[in-house]
């Protein structure tokens, strides 16, 4: 019998699309080398205007210039407001699915960096992601708590929230930088890649049918 009480999910590419397929179509339509926006995201990745900007340190409009500033130098450019408008990523019924049949039996936590953008708010509150988001026991964003994945205390956070130690949770992420603290506390990690593989895993570490 599974010792986890607690199925936690990352939201961008685990729930829905990843984001990075948003980045993937800008550059193709504005001219930029594949995956440049990556690549930007992941240089001085605690530091950038994109961390902080998840961190709700810098406003939307600073955000914007601190970003298309870093782009310049990395010898590319961008409109961050265009991008941003772009990061709208489609419900993956599968997991949704998976995330119902967890609900009831295991406590369950949305782990994601997000941000606050000037005309709609946070990222993650979308009218259409209202009811999937409403399943969760505890939800924990980025721009609101001010610390963001991989940073340890965001994980410690969450156990702290579903008062459970850490090795009594899985943890579903699609970035490997993001679930290497968490194996590191003690979690079971499952990285997203092929959805039908992550789900199977999953079923094999709960011991329950999710489809």
């Amino acid at each position: 019998m599974s010792d986890i009480e607690a199925v936690l999910f990352d939201f961008g590419g685990v729930l829905i699309d990843s984001p990075f397929e948003a980045f993937e179509r800008y550059e193709q339509r504005h001219g930029l080398s594949p995956g440049f926006i990556r690549r930007l995201n992941a240089s001085n990745h605690h530091d950038n205007a994109w961390a902080r900007f998840e961190r709700s340190e810098i406003s939307f409009d600073a955000f914007c210039d601190a970003f298309e500033t870093e782009a310049q130098q990395a010898g590319g450019r961008l409109d961050a407001r265009e991008l941003l408008g772009s990061l709208s990523g489609s419900l993956r019924p599968a997991m949704v699915e998976a995330l119902r049949r967890c609900t009831g039996r295991f406590k369950t936590a949305l782990l994601t960096n997000n941000f606050v953008a000037a005309e709609t708010g946070a990222a993650s509150a979308r009218a259409d992601y209202a009811e999937v988001l409403g399943l969760f026991d505890v939800v924990i964003e980025s721009s609101v708590a001010g610390i963001r994945k991989p940073d340890l205390g965001f994980y410690r956070l969450a156990c702290e929230k579903l008062s459970i130690e850490a090795e009594q949770a899985v943890f579903l992420d699609d970035l490997g930088v993001n679930l290497k603290p968490a194996r590191e506390l003690g979690m079971v990690t499952i990285k997203v890649q092929d959805l039908a593989s992550a789900l199977a895993q999953l079923e094999d570490v709960l011991g329950i049918s999710l489809c």
